[in-house]
Order: structure tokens, then C-alpha cells, then sequence
């Protein structure tokens, strides 16, 4: 018995990082035309800071983390996929699951998430249509090519880390076709007088009308929210244009 209390006190003694923790994760789209909606989206946005950040593929990264890919017979949030997938105003994008140490926010794995469609064949990676002249350098007749960089419908990089509690961390795009308007600026048309300045001023100036031009482009629409959670709760980040249900359990 002697024996066993030291023992005892160093499993209580554990410190956090020694935690683990099943992280499952479900993204899905609304079906609904962004443009439609009373929100007002930002043509062009900044990239998300990837730096840090690990593919979930990448087994050099998930070595160097700590990170173990789950299998699907392990999950246990099929039934709101089911539901998602029965309703027809919502696409299911992502649904994986990992297990993961209870680290710090500077030493948990930020896990870069890319899934759905892959846009690069007809886009930029700007987002401008390809062919178009927005996205394409000429030179006396010579396109500029460039190799092709995947511009998945779903993009971004997720965080769950421990700090006092367990949080999790999400900034993810999800891209859609989109049309903007592009206003062409053109120069005012003036009749010239030469007998009277007066005239021209006041009722020689032609008006002219603005040429409004239509510009195909793919949209990013980003969500960036930072969760409170507790573990083996089931959590819903909300979006107008996506959703993300996260589930994280201890080990």
C-alpha cells in the first residue's frame, strides 16, 4: 500500500500536456447565393496565416505533433451528418476526427483544412477567371502561365488547444463562384466653343453614361471565431454561408 501512494500522487501530478483528446470536426455549406443574403462580402480578403499550420495528410507533421488520424469507425457525430445530408439546403464538406495532446496555444497543432471542390482548373489563384484579362499577364501576344495552386471550396486551419480550458480556434474560407461589378471610369466628352467659354461651361457638356462591366470571380467568405468549450460537449460555430460542429473528448 506503501508503495501504491506515490504512484497515486504522481498520476494526479500529471501535468496537462499528458492529456489527450479526440477532436471531431464537421463542416458543411448552406446552399444559398451569398449575394442574396442582407450580409455585404468583401471582394478581395487576406490570406490566411498558414505558417505554422500542418496538413492533416502530412505524417512528418502529425509525427512532429502528436497527431493520430481517427478511424471513421471511431466517430460519433454521423447522425447530424446524416441529418445535414437529408436536407437539401446544406453540403457536407468535412467530417474527420484526430486525437491530440492537451497543449498549450504555442504548442498544439494548428491543422491546415482543405476539402470540397478543387476551383484551380478555372480560376486564379486570385480569384479572377482564368483566360480572363484581370488574370492573365500579356506580352505582345504571350500569356504568362503559371502552375496551377488547388483552390479548394474549403480552406482555412483549425486550433484546439488548452489554456486554463479547453478552446478551440477556427479561421476557414469556403470559396463560391461569384459576379462582381466593375464601374469603368469615362472621361467626360466636351463640344468645344471657341466663341463663347461661357457655353461650353454651362451647356456644351455631353453627358456621358458609366459602363458597367461584370467580372466572374470565386468569393472567399470567411468565419473566424474562437470557442470556449468543454470536453464530450457537442459545439456549433454559426456562419451565414457555413457551419462547424465540433465535438472534443478526453481520452
Amino acid at each position: 500500500m506503501k508503495k501504491l501512494i506515490p504512484l497515486l500522487l504522481f498520476l494526479i501530478a500529471l501535468p496537462s500536456w499528458a492529456q489527450q483528446f479526440d477532436v471531431e470536426v464537421i463542416v458543411f455549406k448552406r446552399t444559398v447565393n451569398p449575394e442574396q443574403t442582407v450580409e455585404s462580402w468583401p471582394d478581395v480578403l487576406p490570406k490566411i496565416d498558414l505558417e505554422n499550420a500542418g496538413n492533416l495528410s502530412d505524417s512528418d507533421f502529425r509525427a512532429q505533433k502528436g497527431v493520430q488520424i481517427l478511424p471513421s469507425s471511431s466517430y460519433q457525430l454521423n447522425g447530424s451528418v446524416d441529418k445535414l445530408n437529408q436536407h437539401a439546403g446544406f453540403k457536407v464538406l468535412l467530417h474527420t476526427a484526430w486525437r491530440q495532446n492537451g497543449k498549450g496555444r504555442l504548442s498544439a497543432p494548428a491543422l491546415h483544412i482543405q476539402a470540397g471542390k478543387d476551383f484551380s482548373s478555372s480560376y486564379n489563384s486570385d480569384g479572377t477567371l482564368k483566360g480572363s484579362i484581370q488574370g492573365t499577364e500579356l506580352l505582345d501576344g504571350v500569356s504568362e502561365t503559371s502552375i496551377p495552386v488547388p483552390l479548394y471550396e474549403l480552406d482555412g486551419k483549425i486550433q484546439i488547444y488548452v489554456d486554463h480550458y479547453l478552446y478551440a480556434d477556427v479561421q476557414m474560407d469556403v470559396r463560391a463562384p461569384s459576379v462582381r461589378e466593375i464601374v469603368l471610369q469615362v472621361p467626360l466628352k466636351l463640344e468645344s466653343n471657341q466663341e463663347n467659354d461661357a457655353a461650353v461651361q454651362s451647356g456644351f457638356m455631353a453627358e456621358v453614361e458609366p459602363t458597367i462591366q461584370k467580372q466572374e470571380l470565386l468569393k472567399s467568405f470567411r468565419i473566424i471565431q474562437k470557442r470556449r468549450m468543454k470536453s464530450s460537449e457537442t459545439h456549433y460555430l454559426d456562419h451565414p454561408l457555413m457551419g462547424i460542429i465540433i465535438q472534443v473528448r478526453r481520452v
